[in-house]
């Protein structure tokens, strides 16, 4: 009756190593180097007889190997004196290499095991398109009425002109769509996660009337465009500024929650 030897297939030399450490239970510190390596050249043998394949990177271990075992053969020089230190072990750099291959194995493990395991979850497919239909806001500007605005609005103009000017600084003209520009730019920046302020983007030393009157075309135009939300919590409250797409970003978020669970 005829029997077949099966033999663990290693990704690599590093792989083989590791396996015989932690069979036989070594410390990776303190590698006892000559049972090390006959281990490897008996499995370099017995894969030798089997015809499988090795690669130069096993056969460039086993030399290694070689080399650090006849170097720790090898008589040490006397140590004359305290002071003096004794050398490097020839082992140190195989085990930097182990400890560096055992972390990145332990990784790939983890991330193997969350791939199973996402593997078993089916989820349904949304057509994003239609979910951003269904989930936009109706009406931009929520629960203000243009009068809200302009409330505001008298409020901003109001502290303009109670400011002292003391000297007269000449401003480059702003236009719409600058205002526009530099409005989406503040909206991206991730410390604004709760919205901006509307007193808050007006608050710019020696803002004119002009700058106030076109900051606030600037933002009836993005409500027309659909590029921001804006919500008052309360009456003549301080309005808040939100960008379109992190509201539509955060809605489709709890909508999959929501599917998920």
């Amino acid at each position: 009756m005829s029997y077949q030897v099966k033999l663990p297939v290693f990704e690599g030399p590093m792989d083989l190593l590791l396996h015989l450490i932690e069979k036989n239970e070594l410390d990776i510190y303190n590698i006892p180097i000559a049972l090390i390596t006959q281990q490897y050249l008996d499995y370099l043998a017995r894969a030798e007889e089997l015809d499988l394949e090795l690669t130069s990177d096993f056969l460039v271990m086993a030399s290694t190997l070689l080399a650090i075992k006849a170097r720790m053969l090898l008589p040490k020089p006397v140590v004359e004196t305290v002071e003096e230190e004794e050398g490097p072990d020839p082992r140190a750099e195989l085990v930097e290499k182990l400890l560096e291959y055992k972390a990145y194995k332990e990784k790939a493990n983890f991330f193997r095991e969350r791939e199973e395991c996402q593997s078993r979850y089916f989820w349904r497919e949304i057509d994003e398109g239609k979910l951003l239909k269904e989930f936009r806001p109706a009406n931009p500007v929520g629960s203000l009425s243009m009068n809200d605005l302009m409330v505001v609005l008298c409020k901003v103009l109001k502290k303009v002109e109670e400011r002292l000017e003391f000297v007269s600084i000449s401003r480059e003209e702003i236009t719409i769509q600058d205002k526009i520009a530099g409005i989406l730019a503040l909206l991206d920046e991730p410390s604004l996660g709760k919205g901006l302020s509307f007193y808050q983007l007006l608050d710019v030393p020696h803002i004119t009337k002009e700058e106030v009157i076109v900051t606030f075309l600037a933002l009836l135009e993005l409500i027309k465009l659909g590029k921001i939300y804006v919500q008052q919590k309360g009456m003549f409250d301080d309005i808040y500024i939100f960008s379109m797409q992190t509201v539509m970003t955060e809605r489709k978020g709890v909508f999959e929650d929501a599917v998920v669970s």
